[in-house]
């Protein structure tokens, strides 16, 4: 049999690579590569390609060269606010990001993907940033525009109209004209900008208003705006209404006559106090030998179709999106807060994963079923946590006992296999009806959620084997190793802070330096900078493990409501069961790396959206503090030699005392033990310092709060030594 030709894309790199190689046009290159001609345009797709992930970059006279040859980086900018900005090195060749300077940024904002040409005389520009980048480079071609439209709010000078973007690391004001509008916006009212070609750095980018949000300040429009800019639908189509609408409550017959029927198990839920959308139940039940643990998934793929209008919707939204105001739900509230949702004494199909343990509570065995289950309780986590700490004597208190021993030791074991503890800490902003901000409450993160987090995690674990260990088309939750340099960088920073740190390519070091910062106050800066350090995770169609979690295998399959992979994995599930149809419900092997591409960016997408909303919530709420003034606990998580960084703890919310207000003493910066001294007085500011603030100043464009010291209510203990006496 002949072997198959080299592929064409391991030929053109190898060709670009020859010592003796002279740069060609596209032309060329597919003449001297024998590229028949009715593939011309495959070829010329394949250049682009490799040119947008940095693999090859195009010179003078459109000639192509691998970027090592002339100098050449690839990536994404990401711009400070302050003008400067790195473009992320997505390589993994551990040479770090690139440091390109206001100067040298050309047209490129925030988001693009941009060449940059390599600056090897650094000229005294970059020492100040080099933690992050060891060298810098100039713009010189703008591969992908990441910024069609832009939001921001309308103002108006002397001569002209132009828009504040929303977003503080779009640096630049956009130009506008109002004449031609039929009901041109007023000053101050949030609009929607759509940018024209911008060629000159020297005179601002310009574009034409296409939709007008309403004034700033108006019920609502802060969460719209962060809706349209990240281009969020917001309606549903009318085919996929019309879908939904005849989809029946009631369960066919036909179903009931090969499903399991459950409906006199004790099943329960555990969700939030304001959760609507309940894809998730349990129950546990001793048997002869030990325990059973049942976890019961809505059945959404039995109502969403492969290839119907409501699967394609779903597809396309790839997940529901939830704001402190409102939710944007993957599918029409019929399916996600009625048909599909698990609402106690009522009847619904479920996917179930039983899995059996012995008295020891080791694992016995799992299997598989398509079920109808009636919820007999829902819970909140509150009233969970209550009974597990004061049990009542119901019976239902009795099953949250079990669960939880069975809970707590799966909890155990995946630590002690390698598990890490990456939660981050958050807060749940409470708001009115008119969307304004009444509370910031920090959320608790106890027994009752620690419990349904395991069994989610255990049916999410055993679906993933199943499906890997019988070849199956499946969409996989993955977290893939993280780069050796990334995490030397990361450790370099934790030793700034004079804290032992061996090394983190080694899993036990990194969950050993996790339970050492855990109690200290810069606990969460170095879990965001760890955060950073690691890849983040995403969807794949093949099984390469989760890091984070410490599993060779690892899906999602328990959120079929509000997740589309876990959707396509439930179409997976019914091949594990023989379900009637399964083989037409598979996704197709094609198609699947592109799905988990989509929803793997929408995920990204949903949660920036959500942070974005959640901050600028909690910025509103310190803004209406300004008029009756509060006092807050803080504490010190960095000194700059322009102020001390501050936190507090019961907000989350991070904030500046700058070095001018601290008015009793001048304050001198001692880098070496990052420390303000007084010069008189002698007192010290350092890291873990715990102060009393009231908030100065807020501002909701840069997204930045000041803060002003009325006392300080503790020094911390300094126990730090240097970095290289303890690593």
């Amino acid at each position: 049999m002949a072997r198959d030709p080299e592929p064409l894309e391991a030929r053109l790199l190898h060709l670009l690579a020859q010592p003796r190689y002279q740069p060609l046009a596209k032309t060329d290159l597919a003449k001297k590569l024998r590229v028949p001609v009715d593939e011309r345009a495959a070829f010329r797709k394949l250049l682009q390609r490799l040119e947008a992930e940095g693999r090859i970059a195009r010179i003078r006279k459109e000639r192509y060269v691998l970027p090592s040859d002339a100098d050449l980086f690839t990536g994404v900018l990401q711009v400070n606010p302050q003008g400067f900005g790195y473009i992320l090195n997505e390589t993994g060749d551990g040479a770090g990001d690139v440091y390109v300077s206001a100067d040298n940024m050309g047209t490129a904002m925030h988001g693009d993907r941009v060449v940059a040409r390599i600056i090897r005389d650094d000229s005294g520009e970059l020492p100040a940033f080099r933690r992050r980048a060891a060298r810098s480079g100039r713009i010189i071609r703008i591969l992908e525009r990441a910024n069609e439209t832009v939001v921001g709010t309308l103002q108006q000078s002397r001569h002209f109209f132009y828009v504040v973007p929303d977003n503080p690391a779009l640096v630049h004001d956009i130009y506008v004209r109002l004449d031609g509008m039929a009901k041109p916006p007023s000053v101050n009212d949030k609009v929607v900008v759509r940018l024209d070609p911008w060629e000159h750095r020297h005179v601002n980018p310009e574009g034409r208003i296409v939709e007008v949000l309403g004034p700033a300040g108006a019920p609502g429009i802060d969460i719209l705006s962060i809706i349209r800019k990240h281009e969020l639908p917001t309606e549903f189509p009318p085919d996929v209404l019309l879908e939904a609408e005849r989809i029946s409550f009631d369960i066919p017959g036909r179903e009931r006559a090969h499903r399991e029927d459950l409906r006199s198990l004790p099943v329960f839920t555990i969700d939030p106090v304001d959760a609507r959308d309940f894809d998730d139940a349990i129950h546990v039940a001793p048997h002869a030998n030990g325990w059973e643990v049942g976890i019961h998934i809505a059945d959404v793929s039995f109502f969403v179709r492969p290839h119907s209008a409501l699967d394609r919707e779903a597809r396309r939204r790839g997940n529901s999106v939830y704001f402190p105001d409102r939710v944007l739900p993957m599918l029409p509230e019929r399916l996600s807060n009625g048909v599909c949702s698990l609402r106690p004494d009522e009847e619904h199909l479920t996917k179930s994963v039983f899995v059996s343990f012995d008295r020891h509570f080791r694992l016995q065995g799992v299997r598989f079923a398509a079920t109808i289950i009636s919820s007999r309780r829902r819970f909140t986590y509150e009233e969970a946590s209550r009974l597990l700490r004061e049990p009542d004597g119901n019976a239902f208190s009795r099953h949250l006992a079990s669960a939880w021993s069975i809970a707590s030791r799966l909890r155990k074991q995946r630590f002690r296999d390698g598990a890490l503890d990456l939660e981050m800490p958050e807060v749940r902003v409470r708001v009115n009806a008119r969307g304004e901000p009444t509370a910031v409450e920090r959320e608790v993160y106890d027994e009752s959620h620690q419990l349904i987090e395991e069994f989610m995690l255990l049916a999410n674990d055993m679906v993933a084997r199943a499906t890997r260990e019988r070849l199956l088309p499946s969409a996989y939750r993955i977290h893939e190793d993280p780069d050796p340099a990334k995490l030397e960088e990361y450790r370099e920073l934790v030793k700034s802070y004079g804290i032992p740190v061996g090394d983190l390519t080694h899993r036990r070091e990194v969950q050993r330096l996790l339970d050492r910062i855990a109690e200290r106050p810069e606990v969460a800066a170095l879990r965001v900078g760890l955060l950073r350090s690691l890849r983040k995770a995403a969807y794949s169609p093949e099984p390469l493990g989760h890091y984070g979690l410490a599993k060779a295998d690892y899906t999602h399959f328990t959120s079929p409501i509000r997740r589309y992979a876990d959707l396509i994995v439930h179409r997976v599930f019914n091949a594990l069961i023989q379900a009637p149809g399964w083989k037409s419900q598979l996704p197709n092997s094609r198609q699947l790396p592109d799905v988990c591409e989509h929803i793997s960016n929408t995920e990204r997408i949903a949660a920036d959206a959500e942070r974005e909303a959640v901050r600028l919530k909690k910025l509103e709420y310190l803004q209406k503090l300004l008029r009756t003034p509060h006092r807050f606990p803080a504490v010190v998580t960095d000194v700059r030699n322009y102020g001390l960084i501050v936190e507090l703890p019961d907000l989350l919310v991070t904030g500046l005392v700058h070095l001018s207000s601290l008015e009793d003493d001048f304050f001198s910066f001692d880098a070496a033990r990052r420390q303000l001294v007084g010069r008189r007085t002698r007192i010290t500011f350092r890291t873990g310092d715990r102060l009393e603030v009231r908030v100065s100043r807020v501002d909701a464009f840069k997204q930045q709060v000041d803060f002003a010291m009325l006392r300080r209510v503790s020094a911390a203990k300094d126990e730090r030594r240097s970095g290289s006496e303890r690593a």
